[in-house]
């Protein structure tokens, strides 16, 4: 007797290799003055696209350094795209949620549930220079070539808790604080932002995995600001693919 397609291919599915290289690990310690502020645990799930790492979903754990229980969360969905993902952050001790939604192709949805116990919401237009969140690290590995020949790349970055976004520059740049095969950062191009938000300046190995952070952080200090810390990371594990081209 032949077998049933339906067995048949049930075989072929349970021979075939899994998915390589679809989980990318790492963790980062906040330090401010010396001092540690909290660590952060990354998994990252994707795929391997043409043997560059792409992400679909990203968790991040937020800790206290010295008991190792979770005050923040953070989930990133890329299905739309590396550079926008969808957001869901959330602080209790603050009581403080964020969730960034793309209900339509060319506008976002912030709702903001402020430590105040507000909640604020807003509906953002964007075009494709738009870069939200975290999508800022794939976005310095999709110009990671340009970094390399020291060119400067525009963009826009979304301030959430604002409902705006606003014109940066990525750029390579030096740093007595951080020390890294590859130094970038990314600052506004208005002359009147500059005097109000300082450059984010972000440390990289030669294969593109993120070191180093030095900047304005999304933990807050208290209810009217976040901490400013350095942020260095650790591979804990690489995608069996490349992060860059």
């Amino acid at each position: 007797m032949k077998p049933s397609t339906s067995a048949v291919l049930a075989l072929l599915a349970a021979a075939a290799p899994p998915a390589a290289g679809a989980v990318f690990e790492f963790t980062g310690t906040a330090k401010q003055d010396g001092n540690v502020l909290y660590q952060e645990d990354h998994r990252v799930d994707g795929t391997c696209s043409e043997g560059v790492f792409a992400p679909v979903d990203h968790q991040v754990s937020y800790r206290n350094p010295e008991s190792g229980d979770e005050f923040a969360s953070k989930s990133l969905s890329y299905n739309k795209s590396a550079f926008r993902p969808q957001v869901e952050f959330r602080q209790p001790s603050f009581g403080e949620a964020l969730t960034i939604t793309y209900p339509q192709e060319q506008a976002l949805n912030i709702v903001w549930q402020e430590p105040a116990g507000d909640t604020r919401e807003f509906t953002v237009p964007f075009d494709q220079r738009l870069v939200v969140d975290s999508g800022f690290d794939y976005f310095v590995r999709a110009n990671w070539e340009q970094i390399q020949q020291s060119e400067s790349v525009e963009f826009r970055f979304l301030a959430p808790t604002r409902g705006e976004h606003y014109g940066f520059v990525l750029e390579p740049a030096t740093s007595v604080k951080v020390n890294a095969e590859v130094t970038v950062q990314i600052r506004p191009t208005s002359l009147v932002l500059r005097f109000l938000v300082d450059p984010i300046v972000l440390g990289y190995s030669s294969d593109g995995a993120l070191t180093d952070y030095l900047g304005l952080t999304n933990i807050r200090q208290d209810a009217e600001s976040n901490h400013i810390a350095h942020i260095r990371y650790q591979v804990a594990r690489l995608p069996d693919c490349e992060l860059t081209r």
